[in-house]
């Protein structure tokens, strides 16, 4: 499944001070996980600074980037890195750029879809699942709901399947 995809670990959200700082939203496990990592979209930017915002973002200076002009210009760009670069997962862990796409069967062989998002409302990962029929449902990320899954496809109960 890893590859060379795209993921993305960040979005800008807004320039940060006069001197071209950014205000950045963070997808992943906060700044230790930007931290990993120094150049983003292709090598075009390259992240000389970053800090917690305290609010639940970060502070962050690239190279590339001298002044507020520069900084606001990069509203809304998300910063991604190569699917490849991340680090190697333990069982039972996942990427959720790994789950998006995935097709969702149920455990007794019912199409059900494609996963289309996952979400974490703060009780933990839902995954959001696009019926052929344009219908969506959601289902938790946990075993009784999602007893396997690999880099061809995603099992999920049947009694968690809505129509």
């Amino acid at each position: 499944m890893p590859g060379d995809r795209t993921v993305t670990l960040a979005v800008v959200t807004g320039a940060h001070g006069v001197t071209g700082e950014v205000r950045i939203k963070l997808f992943g496990e906060g700044v230790a996980a930007l931290k990993r990592f120094r150049a983003f979209n292709d090598s075009s930017l390259t992240l000389a600074k970053v800090r917690e915002d305290n609010k639940g973002g970060a502070i962050a200076r690239f190279a590339e980037v001298t002044d507020r002009n520069a900084a606001e210009a990069l509203r809304g760009v998300e910063l991604t890195v190569p699917r490849s670069a991340l680090p190697d997962l333990e069982a039972g862990e996942y990427y959720h750029a790994d789950l998006v796409g995935l097709p969702a069967v149920s455990d007794t062989g019912e199409a059900l879809g494609t996963v289309v998002a996952v979400e974490n409302f703060g009780a933990g990962d839902i995954l959001e699942i696009l019926r052929p029929s344009g219908k969506r449902f959601m289902v938790p990320m946990i075993e009784p709901a999602v007893p396997e899954w690999d880099d061809r496809r995603l099992v999920v109960t049947a009694a968690f399947a809505e129509d």
